[in-house]
């Protein structure tokens, strides 16, 4: 199955570290990340791991919830979780999915046969509270992801579904943001108050509104 952005993401139960969940039902309101691991016991998915744990206050400030899987079993996690505890100085108290047979891999196609048969490569989603696949960055096994970019899209993908706005390249929170296209300068000066600054009638920044 592949999936696109702005697909339904698929539902699912699953045993975890936290003991089973209904996917939805985790998610609840929240918005959600869930990201894939080649292993337990491997050296770059303990970091990535341990990153996620130690970012726990600025997901719970953007009302997201983390959501790890690995196509190893339950009592292999829980002896992994303890060795991501001890190296990276944190606390893991987010689900690690056991994914044995590999169902939740197969519906977010997270194994991709050229980079490995049985592996899942490093897959992260990113879910809407309307649960819609709203962000998909595959990295490969060896490069382990940059949470502070999750982080900063996230930022994104927030702001611009509530307001008419796009980020700009490289883009940070609290900076300028620009104005879609479809909306006239016209009606952008009054929808913005804050003002306009416009380089080109294409391209159009304003502060970031409130």
């Amino acid at each position: 199955m592949r999936l696109r952005l702005g697909d339904q993401a698929p539902n699912f139960q699953a045993k975890t570290t936290e003991g089973p969940i209904d996917f939805y039902e985790f998610l609840g309101d929240s918005w959600g990340i869930l990201f894939s691991h080649p292993a337990d016991y491997t050296p770059v998915c303990t970091t990535e791991l341990g990153k996620t744990a130690l970012l726990k206050q600025a997901f719970e400030k953007r009302n997201v919830k983390a959501l790890a899987l690995s196509v190893d079993p339950l009592d292999k996690h829980f002896g992994w979780k303890q060795d991501i505890n001890e190296t990276q100085n944190c606390e893991v108290d987010f689900p690690i999915i056991a994914d044995e047979d590999r169902t939740i891999a197969g519906l977010y196609d997270m194994i991709h046969p050229n980079a490995s048969a049985t592996a899942t490569v490093r897959s992260l989603f990113v879910i809407g509270p309307d649960k819609t696949i709203k962000l998909m960055i595959t990295y490969p096994a060896s490069t382990g992801r940059n949470f502070n970019e999750v982080l900063r899209v996230i930022d994104s993908l927030q702001l611009t579904a509530k307001f008419s706005v796009a980020t700009p390249a490289n883009w940070e929170n609290g900076e300028d943001v620009i104005v879609v296209p479809s909306i006239s300068t016209e009606d952008a000066e009054k929808k913005f108050p804050k003002g306009l600054n416009i380089v080109k009638p294409y391209l159009r920044y304003t502060p970031v509104p409130e």
